[in-house]
């Protein structure tokens, strides 16, 4: 499990977990707003991530840790 906490919000990853690869992403407290995919960024559920959030993303993306 891989887990960020950047920018007021809390990423959480599984290795193993089902494709697409994804993050959820949570809120400051813990509250579960969503899942991204990796590859592009996009929802996977019925929530728009804010600009911010796709923003925090692409730092571990290149890092090579998501």
């Amino acid at each position: 499990m891989g887990r960020v906490r950047r920018g007021g919000f809390i990423f959480d990853w599984w290795i193993g977990d089902h494709d697409p690869r994804h993050v959820h992403v949570s809120d400051g407290d813990g509250n579960l707003l969503g899942r991204v995919a990796v590859d592009d960024f996009s929802p996977l559920d019925e929530w728009r991530p804010p600009g911010k959030v796709v923003g925090i993303l692409k730092a571990p993306k290149e890092e090579g840790r998501l």
